[in-house]
């Protein structure tokens, strides 16, 4: 696909079914709500099924709401065991700069809502996927340090951006790792990622600092792209031809804003020693395992 070339007409997705978690509002919602506009079946997995409900009502198409809390791995396993069929798996839900809190898993809060929880539900519906995985990252990925013996930020002077940054690079080498898994077991499904660029969404409003959340909110306003566009490069992931392993971002300057194309990832993004060394800590931790 051509650096210039602009990108905005999702595919009809009739007869196709896809789980968007965090669909209940910013890019998740948006991702949803195409998706069913081009005829998918659509579950909008959600933290707050009433506000998914308040999102599905705003859509038209085939949707559904069911609950899920990426950031707990009870409610992970019982919505894996639940959900059925699926073509696509988006793994949207995310967390941006939060105060330090340790989950009910004892996970802290981005490792485990940003990385964690997607990696286990990937795997636990990896058996029920037809099509493939896609996990979305962030450009902050570029600026993440993974540091295996303190994932929890027990012994580090705990910083939230970094730990984001951390969480969205955990999220690549996933995507990596969960793509050389699929072709060494000679399977067909696929693992692409994609990241939104500059966007304007709510998602600094839980850092807990008026500061930080007013500064996010209308730099991404005033760089940023609409929610609408943002979206497309999660889309393009979803429902394009692309090989495994394909990442999606942005082609302006600095993938900040633009149309979707392929684009690269940091050395660091790219190890393939981290990204199986960060696997199996994952499966230790959450008691997931790959299963083909």
């Amino acid at each position: 696909m051509a650096k210039s070339a602009r990108w905005d007409a999702v595919p009809r997705q009739d007869g196709r079914r896809f789980v968007v978690t965090g669909a209940s509002s910013g890019l998740g919602l948006e991702t949803a709500r195409v998706l069913a506009r081009q005829g998918a079946e659509v579950v909008l997995a959600v933290r707050d099924p009433r506000k998914g409900e308040a999102a599905a009502r705003g859509m038209t198409g085939k949707v559904e709401v069911q609950r899920l809390d990426v950031a707990d791995l009870t409610s992970v396993r019982e919505f894996a065991a639940q959900v059925g069929p699926v073509d696509v798996l988006v793994n949207n839900a995310g967390v941006l700069a939060v105060p330090y809190a340790l989950t009910a898993d004892g996970f802290e809060t981005h490792l485990a809502t940003n990385h964690l929880g997607h990696f286990a539900l990937a795997n636990l519906m990896l058996p029920t996927i037809s099509d493939r995985v896609v996990v979305i990252s962030s450009r902050a990925a570029h600026s993440g340090v993974i540091d295996l013996d303190d994932l929890d930020w027990q012994r580090r002077d705990y910083q939230p951006f970094a730990a984001y940054a951390a969480s969205k690079l955990a999220g690549m080498l996933f995507l990596a790792e969960l793509q050389r898994r699929l072709t060494a077991a000679g399977s067909t499904l696929r693992a692409t990622g994609a990241h939104p660029g500059s966007t304007a969404t709510a998602i600094t409003g839980a850092t807990g600092s008026r500061w930080k959340t007013w500064v996010g909110h209308w730099g991404h306003r005033l760089t940023g792209m609409s929610v609408a566009q943002g979206a497309l490069t999660s889309l393009y992931a979803a429902t394009m031809d692309v090989p495994g392993n394909t990442f999606i971002g942005p082609d302006g300057l600095g993938e900040m804003r633009g149309w979707p194309t392929a684009v690269g990832r940091s050395p660091a993004a790219l190890d393939p020693a981290a990204a199986r060394a960060l696997w199996d800590r994952s499966e230790d931790l959450t008691g997931v395992r790959f299963p083909l």
